[in-house]
């Protein structure tokens, strides 16, 4: 059976790297020998830890030799370009502090923005910053919290149509999302109008709930616990009756009189705390984590075993998040180690989506990313907009932060879940990425493919002077050394010797490569040595097992 009883015991190599590719954007060999010397309970608390950004927001320049300058606080200033032009700023931004975070803050991030979802096009980037830093408010903190705030964000105000929901006029779209996407779920349909977890009279109910909150355009309005810009509550524009709801909410009853902006907040909060008492609230939540970090295969032993005890650690905790992930990751589980087959199902058994493929693969290979201060226009545009934002992910039909669907990224939520990310749309910007990184290249896509992406994988120096690679005099050490990072399980003889041998040494002697490496260190020539190490990292990128984690 599928246990959550906490695995024992250090962790080694292999669980520790499939710890941080799980929870970490930054997968480091030294993170990984870390962790691997560490008890799960001492990797997870490390990694549970929220870490603070490199830049506090993102900056603007259009030129390398122009200084940059800031926009998004204090709220008010003046736009350095029109504000369109900024939205790539800013979500380069938050990719970079993504690739530097050594824990789980924007795994946690990207997890909320793919269930409470919005797009950077919705309204203006500064906006979108405050979207983001709630969610990194809510990342390890009190999802009851999270979804309590969120019904005043500026940003999906706009996106779910809220300013359109007047007593007068109501509009059901942010409470059906609210409801359906990111709280309590559906459940299946058992009768017209009537879902097993609300019905349609519940949505129309919150609907009256939610009239009157409204965009504050000038980011003029703070919430005085986060300390983040939000909307307004407009009591002239609230429905005032009272809302009822079915006995799917044991026939609650919010009564009339909300008439100011502490009412309405206050019936807000009533809301949530009746949608919160329901035990699938939990369970949903519990689901999609379970999706997210270990197997979207949620089977009736599943459900039972892990996904139910879960849902009862968050309720006893009154939905605070971290005792739940620290359950989940440091279970046997989360291990495969629950069964008499440690290598069937969990480890190796996700496909990366394109942001882990990228930046996993920038941070494992030391990549230098051109400093945003100092070098902004090739920073942002040429590396973060036109390589990473437009090649890496959009190529690989993950528009960051632009989801054509309210339900989000396919990957994250379809039937099949992560084999969404592997399609043949996609499948050229996952294979190209090694050819970007080594030679410094857009390599597809419109415009000339040799232009340069601002960063290069100099991989003989990376063999070199890194660690990864214990003795590269050594060709079988070499290659067991990559593999064992690389990877995520361990191969066989046959699949080894295909990377050594054929790939590698391309099937000569083991002592020609000694002789030509040894030459590399004396003349620094690496022409010879080169060749070689591109093919075997480039055919190490291209295999399936590469491509899950």
């Amino acid at each position: 059976m599928a246990s959550l009883s906490p695995f024992t015991g250090v962790l080694g190599t292999r669980r520790a790297a499939h710890l941080l590719r799980r929870t970490s954007y930054r997968y480091t060999k030294t993170k990984v020998d870390e962790l691997a010397g560490q008890s799960a309970a001492q990797a997870v608390t490390n990694l549970l830890l929220l870490q603070p950004p490199q830049l506090e927001q993102p900056v603007y320049s259009a030129s390398n030799s122009v200084p940059p300058v800031t926009w998004v606080n204090p709220p008010g200033t003046a736009l350095p370009a029109q504000d369109f032009m900024l939205r790539r700023y800013l979500t380069g931004w938050w990719i970079n502090e993504a690739l530097n975070d050594p824990g789980i803050g924007h795994k946690m991030t990207l997890f909320f923005h793919q269930y409470m979802i919005t797009t950077v096009i919705t309204g203006p980037t500064a906006s979108f910053f405050d979207y983001l830093a709630l969610l990194r408010w809510g990342a390890l903190g009190n999802f009851k919290q999270l979804a309590y705030k969120m019904v005043s964000d500026n940003i999906m105000l706009r996106y779910l149509n809220n300013n359109e929901n007047t007593a007068n006029n109501p509009n059901e779209n942010f409470a059906r999302e609210f409801m359906e996407l990111f709280t309590i779920g559906k459940g299946p349909q058992i009768g017209p109008g009537d879902y097993t977890n609300y019905t349609e009279d519940d949505i129309v109910a919150a609907a009256k709930v939610l009239t009157g909150f409204r965009v504050n355009g000038l980011r003029t309005s703070v919430d005085p616990e986060t300390g983040i810009p939000r909307g307004d509550a407009k009591p002239g524009q609230h429905n005032q009756t009272a809302k009822t709801f079915s006995s799917k909410f044991q026939g609650t009853i919010i009564p009339a009189g909300s008439n100011t902006a502490a009412k309405m907040y206050q019936e807000l909060d009533t809301f949530v705390n009746m949608i919160f008492a329901q035990p699938a609230t939990a369970k949903t939540l519990c689901r999609r984590l379970y999706a997210y970090f270990v197997n979207g295969n949620i089977s009736t032993e599943i459900e039972d075993d892990i996904i139910t005890p879960l849902a009862n650690t968050l309720i006893a905790g009154n939905f605070e998040i971290k005792p739940v992930l620290e359950k989940l990751l440091n279970s046997q589980h989360f291990y495969d180690a629950d069964d008499s087959d440690n290598a069937d199902e969990i480890i190796g058994g996700i496909i990366k989506s394109p942001l882990e493929l990228s930046l996993q693969a920038l941070s494992f290979f030391q990549v230098p990313i051109p400093d945003p201060l100092t070098k902004p226009q090739t920073h942002y545009q040429i590396f973060y907009d036109q390589a990473v934002q437009t090649r890496m992910l959009a190529g690989a039909n993950f528009p960051l932060f632009v989801s054509s669907d309210v339900a989000g990224y396919p990957g994250f939520y379809a039937s099949d879940h992560s084999h969404q990310w592997f399609t043949s749309g996609t499948i050229i910007a996952r294979y190209k990425l090694g050819a970007m990184l080594l030679t410094g290249t857009r390599q597809f896509g419109g415009g000339n493919v040799n232009t340069p992406i601002g960063v290069k994988l100099n991989i003989a120096p990376f063999v070199r002077n890194s660690g990864v690679v214990s003795d590269p005099s050594d060709p079988y050490v070499l290659v067991q050394d990559l593999l064992e990072y690389m990877l995520p399980e361990t191969v066989d003889d046959d699949r080894f010797n295909y990377f050594y041998i054929q790939t590698f040494l391309n099937n000569l002697p083991p002592s020609d490569w000694t002789y030509e490496w040894q030459n590399y260190l004396t003349t620094g020539n690496e022409a010879e040595v080169k060749i070689a190490l591109e093919r075997l990292i480039t055919t190490i990128m291209y295999s399936p097992e590469y491509q899950t984690f």
